[in-house]
């Protein structure tokens, strides 16, 4: 097993032109098999992003792509894994 962790951002960039979330949700799906939410950092990846989408539509597709999740896997992707890499909590 790696202690890798995995940033869930450039998604969108590297999808076809008219990605959607369905198309995106077996790769998320993948991604939160391997790592699980304590090693999954979700990012924009702005302004790259921006090719694709803007970036409060690609959080809240984000969003929905990880509704399926209890609140606190919800609350590590978006805030509490980054906190922890980077040594930011306290």
């Amino acid at each position: 097993e790696t202690q890798a962790f995995c940033k869930l951002s450039g998604i969108i960039t590297e999808a076809d032109t008219d990605w959607s979330i369905e198309a995106l949700r077996p790769y998320v799906s993948h991604v939160l098999d391997v790592f699980g939410p304590d090693r999954i950092m979700w990012g924009s990846d702005w302004p790259v992003a921006r090719l694709r989408d803007a970036y409060d539509t690609w959080f809240d597709k984000a969003q929905t792509l990880t509704a399926h999740l209890d609140a606190a896997a919800r609350s590590r992707i978006f805030g509490g894994t980054a906190r922890a890499f980077y040594g930011l909590e306290t």
